[in-house]
């Protein structure tokens, strides 16, 4: 079992807390985050079969004209680069490790240090791997890239930069809760 301090369960906490004051028609999914941080031991572990806590990153371009989306490899869907905690706390420190490693870029920095996004999403069942189905409490942050030229990691079939115009045009393409970092980004269309 993870040995994750209460003062670290708390941090994040207090960041969700925040989050949902500026977005409380994300009210319902914090609650429910916020359980889960609170009510499981190992919330931080791929390890528990429920599920566990994830980081992602809307990750932005030097210009901030256009985000960075992965076309995933397993779940074959377009969405932002994320993983697992992995057993660490820090949110916003596994973002940025899995934007780094996702993207092939090196030294992305967070625009704020505040949470962008939650979202709590079903994770299909592989048996062939032995996984069961189970939840991804991801809790998401605002990243900057400081190039836009990456790499194709193993976990993408490809990646590609998108502007405000391509969340219009293929907005069937993509997850209701990518449509809605693009509109809390780029604003309403």
């Amino acid at each position: 079992m993870e040995t994750i301090s209460e003062n670290s369960r708390e941090i994040l906490c207090q960041a969700v807390h925040f989050f949902v004051q500026k977005h409380p028609e994300q009210h319902l999914t914090a609650d429910k985050l916020l359980h889960f941080i609170t009510s499981t031991p190992n919330c931080f572990s791929r390890n528990n079969p429920e599920g566990h806590i994830t980081a992602s990153a809307w990750l932005i371009n030097p210009g901030g004209d256009k985000a960075l989306l992965t076309l995933h490899h397993k779940l074959k869907r377009w969405m932002q680069t994320g993983g697992h905690a992995d057993g660490d706390p820090d949110t916003l420190r596994v973002a940025l490790r899995e934007a780094e490693e996702e993207s092939g870029i090196s030294g992305i920095q967070p625009v704020s240090r505040e949470i962008f996004d939650i979202d709590i999403h079903l994770i299909p069942a592989r048996p062939a791997k032995g996984e069961p189905a189970h939840y991804h409490y991801d809790v998401r942050y605002l990243l900057r890239a400081p190039h836009e030229k990456y790499a194709v990691s193993e976990e993408s079939d490809t990646l590609a930069w998108w502007a405000k115009q391509d969340f219009i045009i293929r907005a069937a393409e993509l997850d209701a809760s990518v449509l809605r970092m693009a509109r809390r980004y780029f604003g309403e269309a």
